[in-house]
């Protein structure tokens, strides 16, 4: 006798919820008040002794975007108008110490890397075209970590491409390559950059497959024959890039500072365990 009631009250919740969601509105106070008196009633004329739980009703619509997620910076009108003019609005730290950290980073990128064992366990010429495929890789690994920083990380993205593109055209320059066919390459190693950066950019965030096409089209100029050595450039730019993002975003913005993991380690996975703190006899 007492379950009627009820089945009325939760029959009158789910058409309402039926409703809300067909139409995208929020649950209508009429469905709300019939569903509750209902549930007054069975409460009323329950013969049982056990007491009837007060019906839960809320307007809130809970799904998955209402989970709190990292926001970006946020920008206001005049500095979206000064921007879109081609102009930098003021930053959070000084320009010309992002400019200087910009070009210690691609720095790092040029005189931390073995370049002879790229060249090695590679196959790759010793040529000036090679050089520059191993350094955009990791000059890439570096425009990834300062995406992640804001409005001042993509300011300083901008100055390690300018720097990287002045060193190029400064070593074709002593390698004594004439101005025509310097033109004619840099454009080419433009398009290369662009291209890679997008074929590097979703093999990241894909598995191992795509990352492993990618490195093959742009790294080895598709002419990679050995899986092995795939293996071992996905490895490295698995670790590297995950051994960068512990790195220190305010750090990075200030100083360019980047150590890169060496090709070949005996345990490569050493970096996804977590370090276990040491304590003394004490237990401190």
């Amino acid at each position: 006798m007492y379950r009627r009631p009820l089945q009325v009250a939760a029959r009158s919740v789910v058409n309402a919820a039926a409703c809300r969601a067909a139409c995208g509105k929020a649950l209508e106070p009429e469905a709300c008040s019939r569903a509750l008196a209902a549930c007054q009633l069975a409460r009323v004329n329950s013969p049982c002794s056990t007491p009837c739980r007060t019906l839960h009703i809320t307007s809130q619509l809970c799904n998955v975007k209402e989970t709190p997620q990292h926001s970006e910076e946020e920008v206001g009108a005049f500095t979206k108008l000064i921007e879109a003019m081609g102009f930098t609005a003021p930053l959070k730290y000084n320009k010309w110490k992002i400019k200087i950290a910009a070009l210690r980073m691609y720095t790092c990128c040029v005189e931390r890397i073995n370049y002879d064992e790229f060249f090695e366990k590679c196959t790759l010429p010793d040529t000036l075209n090679s050089w520059f495929l191993i350094a955009q890789l990791h000059v890439w690994m570096c425009l990834v970590r300062m995406r992640q920083e804001g409005r001042e990380g993509k300011y300083m993205c901008r100055y390690i491409v300018h720097s990287m593109w002045e060193d190029v055209e400064q070593r074709s320059k002593i390698m004594g390559i004439d101005a025509i066919h310097r033109k004619e390459a840099l454009k080419a190693m433009t398009e290369t950059f662009y291209a890679a950066i997008f074929g590097y950019d979703e093999g990241i965030l894909s598995d191992d497959c795509v990352l492993a096409a990618a490195l093959w089209r742009n790294l080895f100029n598709r002419q990679c024959e050995d899986p092995k050595q795939l293996e071992l450039m996905v490895e490295y730019v698995r670790k590297q890039m995950q051994f960068i993002d512990a790195l220190d975003g305010e750090d990075l913005l200030l100083t360019g500072e980047v150590k890169w993991r060496p090709l070949v380690e005996e345990n490569a996975q050493s970096i996804l365990k977590v370090v276990t703190p040491t304590y003394n006899d004490t237990g401190l």
